[in-house]
């Protein structure tokens, strides 16, 4: 694998059947603050064909490490879909942040890696899902840019900080009452 992803590992995904438990859970380990984006529709590309979802992200740190939580809100079929009907959930991925994403692509092309999720073209910040040989069961690699780039560095340095308070702040989307995780 040495050569093929780009870099370190940044983040480590979970996906759960519900957001505020896994955040509070999460919590009560001592990693926060959460962002959270709510009811956030997805384009992507799902194995080769056009897929529409919509999911519910939130973002923490413990030290440089990124975690994730997802919730898919639907039942279309996804990658989420698919992982929850064969684990019930937890542990999903390993995310890569590649500031030549275009390079990235055609080394795991290369490598022959299948890509089965991806998106984000013309909104940003693109990603994409790989199955890799080993080791997890997706690699993510997102492209770095200006806007991303950021908003980890934003995250990280609220985790450091942190003093327990505020665990869950709100970014976007459909937000929950004042007091709720």
């Amino acid at each position: 694998m040495a050569g093929v992803l780009p870099g370190e590992i940044r983040q480590i995904g979970y996906v759960v059947t519900d957001l505020d438990d896994a955040i509070a859970d999460w919590t009560d380990m001592g990693v926060g603050p959460w962002f959270v984006l709510r009811d956030v529709p997805q384009k992507v590309t799902y194995r080769g064909a056009p897929c529409e979802v919509n999911v519910s992200l939130a973002l923490s740190n413990s030290g440089d490490l990124q975690v994730e939580l997802i919730q898919q809100l639907d039942e279309t079929p996804s990658i989420f879909t698919e992982f929850l009907t064969a684990t019930g959930g937890g542990f999903h991925q390993l995310a890569y942040w590649a500031e030549d994403f275009d390079a990235a692509m055609v080394k795991l092309g290369e490598a022959g890696w299948p890509r089965v999720w991806s998106g984000g073209e013309g909104e940003g910040v693109r990603f994409a899902y790989f199955e890799p040989p080993t080791g997890a069961a997706i690699v993510e690699i997102m492209e770095l840019t200006e806007a991303s780039a950021g908003m980890g560095a934003y995250v990280r340095a609220q985790a450091a900080d942190w003093d327990g308070s505020d665990p869950v702040r709100e970014l976007g989307g459909r937000r929950r009452p004042s007091g709720q995780l």
